[in-house]
């Protein structure tokens, strides 16, 4: 296995991952050496692998082929020329296409290892566990559904291509693995942007800016917004005028608490992210990584939105500058596959004083500063506000979320009757006091169901 990792290519940092980096010396050590001389100590290291890919497993809820299932994982995540290079364009004819089906090759034999004289050599049955896995059922919010998911059809499919290789020459299948991996990097990317939704910042790793993905985007689409058509007809239309190539505009959403200015963003995720859209979500006081950020990802073949929710700045706070530079002003233009989209309950973003309309000479140029405040939202092509609702469209809102929730039997004219009263002591008429008492009502229901089965059983 050494000398297979060692003749990578291509792809030769996958000779370093811990996992592979392992086994090898393990199967190379077994090979050399008397085997009663080293059994001890490779057993507790092949234990440290099967923990680690048991770890992955769960982080990812792969299942069949733990082995299969993390080969595929380091091939689809690996960002280097070749995967680069076929995320914008495809795989192309050239002599690099040479060195990719070689690795390919070897991922190939890597791919369908038999791992049993090195079992009986050292007396143990992890890989035959590992290699025929049944996963515990994981409650969606409790893994990567989405790697999950493109990790284990990757994985199947390149199984079916090489089951059937006889005598271990996989010359021939491993031009259609490539064919396979190419079209997946065309088709969803390479690495962490190519799998994940969303991300947010991370630590810096040696003065380098670094991505988290996050795991469990809210699955919300657009429709689940009850009202507000206008606003969200004008998002939509920007946004697919982006993801098209077209000229689009960075977006403020403004306007009263809980009225659907951050569900109608994390909505967008929902609905384009199979078109190429993600999402990073910066807060305001990683305003100054903002050119870095738009560095890191201006050439990668995907349409990023830089969502800052709940957007605001006080009069000491001077982030926002870092803000007006990125957005238009500076020297480097704003590019292409980049968009900022910000929700805020402040129409101008920046606290306004009465000193800064008063007659009262408290500053020498007072004009200039009360521009300086306002021209930072001047600087979003787009201003979409969301007012709350009065107390007709706030009942329209409660009917239509309890007509989706089953749980729900309350008539009509009882259930207006409460959201009102509700509303009184909850914050309101807004989308999100009537989610709230959906919410409540919901639990309530299903409670009274549930004891009357109780009641039944007994």
């Amino acid at each position: 296995m050494k000398k297979e990792l060692s003749r990578l290519v291509l792809y030769h940092e996958l000779g370093q991952d811990p996992i592979l980096k392992t086994l090898a010396e393990v199967t190379d050590a077994v090979e050399a050496e008397d085997i009663d001389a080293v059994r001890e100590i490779c057993v507790d290291r092949i234990y440290d692998v099967i923990r680690r890919l048991l770890e992955i497993a769960t982080s990812y809820a792969f299942n069949r082929n733990l082995w299969q299932d993390y080969l595929t994982f380091l091939l689809i995540t690996s960002e280097n020329p070749f995967s680069l290079t076929s995320e914008k364009q495809g795989i192309q004819e050239g002599s690099v296409r040479h060195f990719a089906r070689q690795d390919m090759e070897t991922f190939c034999r890597l791919y369908m290892y038999d791992f049993s004289s090195l079992e009986k050599k050292l007396g143990i049955d992890c890989f035959s566990v590992i290699c025929s896995y049944s996963s515990v059922q994981k409650r969606a919010q409790n893994f990567n559904k989405n790697v999950s998911l493109r990790v284990r059809e990757t994985s199947d499919t390149i199984y079916d291509i090489l089951k059937d290789v006889q005598d271990g020459d996989y010359t021939t299948a491993s031009e259609a693995v490539l064919q396979v991996i190419s079209d997946f990097y065309l088709k969803y990317g390479v690495g962490m942007f190519g799998l994940n939704r969303a991300f947010r910042l991370g630590e810096e790793t040696e003065g380098e800016l670094t991505f988290e993905p996050i795991n469990n985007t809210e699955e919300v689409h657009l429709s689940d917004l009850v009202g507000y058509e206008i606003q969200k007809q004008k998002l939509r239309e920007n946004t697919e005028a982006f993801l098209r190539g077209h000229r689009a505009n960075n977006c403020l959403l403004f306007g009263d608490a809980g009225t659907g200015k951050s569900t109608s963003i994390k909505a967008l995720i929902t609905e384009y992210y199979g078109e190429g859209l993600r999402m990073i979500e910066l807060y305001k006081h990683e305003m100054k990584s903002l050119s870095q950020v738009i560095s890191t990802v201006k050439h990668r073949n995907y349409k990023f939105i830089i969502y800052m929710d709940d957007l605001s700045f006080e009069d000491f706070e001077v982030e926002y500058k870092y803000l007006k530079a990125v957005i238009e002003g500076g020297l480097e233009s704003r590019p292409d596959n980049v968009l900022i989209y910000a929700t805020s309950n402040r129409r101008h973003l920046i606290k306004e004083t009465w000193n800064d309309t008063s007659d009262v000479d408290l500053e020498k140029h007072r004009g200039d500063t009360l521009q300086e405040k306002l021209s930072l939202v001047d600087r979003f092509g787009i201003s979409i506000p969301y007012m709350k609702p009065n107390k007709k469209e706030f009942l329209e809102i409660v009917r239509s979320l309890a007509a989706r929730n089953p749980d729900i039997t309350l008539p009509e004219e009882e259930l207006e009757k409460e959201a009102q009263k509700w509303e009184m002591s909850h914050g309101g008429f807004s989308g999100r006091t009537a989610q709230q008492f959906i919410n409540y009502i919901a639990g309530k229901e299903a409670g009274k169901e549930a004891g009357k089965e109780a009641e039944k059983s007994q």
